[in-house]
């Protein structure tokens, strides 16, 4: 049984769209996507710096817009289940025909605007938490004042809350823990710093119709499999200010018999963590589509 998961904010790197804009379509798809949202896609998945693609509202939907398009790249297939980290939720969603290509751009760009909106309110962030045990870092977190954002599994819990309560973080680690990154991102999502993002998401998304998901869809709200349309909607409104249990959508995929996950662009954190908590699954992070052949013989292999 394979997985197709989509990454969250923070995967994004410079130039990293470029090589999959020379496949057939590529190009013309980018650009009625670009045209369609009101961002140039192309440029800031091809010329732009970093800081220029850490800003949430380019981030979110150049995600979205790459999962879509490396994945549809694998030609037709049939996963045993989609997951996505985050805002790959709606990746996810558009893996599932819950939405179609056009209507998941267009939702991410509402939530990336909006979630930029509310991060402008107070200087937040977020920082990887290496090591320890999961109940020791919660329980230290909750002193500093932090939520545990992401629980991803795998021994990496993610903080977010305030510059002061991430940089009190950085200077009083909890026991076990052997290192704290700070992410490559402009808020503390998830949490509820978001509530405002909340609100306007809820309001965008009446002008979305939801088909239920054509194949499992695993919602990184508590792990479980959603098979109404609406319901994945309503779950994509609500986790932008509620914690990603990462963590949980692996223990469905272990209880569901996985052997094989393929990550799509830009590929390589959720299979960093398949890799320490799924041990003996086969993985595949698609970075540039030199990965495409390998990744379609890998689902041959592993889906009916």
């Amino acid at each position: 049984m394979l997985v197709l998961v989509a990454p969250g904010q923070g995967a994004q790197t410079p130039g990293f769209l470029t090589p999959w804009l020379d496949l057939p379509g590529a190009a013309d798809r980018i650009a009625a996507w670009s045209d369609a949202i009101g961002l140039d896609l192309a440029h800031y998945g091809t010329k732009a710096d970093a800081d220029e693609i850490r800003d949430t509202a380019v981030a979110q939907p150049l995600l979205v817009a790459a999962g879509v398009l490396s994945a549809s790249a694998l030609g037709e297939v049939a996963p045993g289940a989609v997951a996505g980290h985050s805002v790959g939720e709606i990746t996810a969603a558009a893996f599932a025909g819950v939405v179609d290509d056009i209507a998941a751009l267009k939702l991410v760009r509402a939530r990336g605007l909006a979630m930029a909106e509310a991060a402008a309110i107070t200087e937040t962030g977020m920082s990887a938490i290496l090591g320890g045990e999961a109940d020791t870092v919660v329980a230290h977190l909750e002193k500093l004042g932090l939520t545990p954002a992401n629980v991803n599994g795998a021994g990496q819990i993610v903080a977010a809350g305030t510059a002061e309560q991430l940089a009190a973080l950085a200077e009083d680690k909890p026991e076990g823990v052997r290192r704290v990154l700070p992410l490559k991102v402009a808020g503390a999502f998830h949490t509820h710093h978001m509530a405002p993002a909340v609100a306007k998401l809820e309001e965008a998304v009446k002008a979305f119709e939801a088909s239920d998901p054509a194949v499992p869809y695993v919602s990184n709200k508590d792990g479980q499999i959603v098979a109404d349309g609406a319901d994945v909607i309503s779950r994509l409104v609500g986790q932008v200010a509620n914690p990603v249990r990462w963590d949980l959508c692996m223990e469905t995929f272990k209880e569901r018999g996985v052997t094989a996950l393929v990550e799509v662009c830009p590929g390589g954190t959720l299979t960093g963590l398949a890799k320490r908590a799924l041990p003996g699954v086969r993985t595949l992070a698609l970075k540039t589509p030199d990965d495409l052949d390998a990744a379609r013989t890998l689902l041959a292999e592993h889906t009916a």
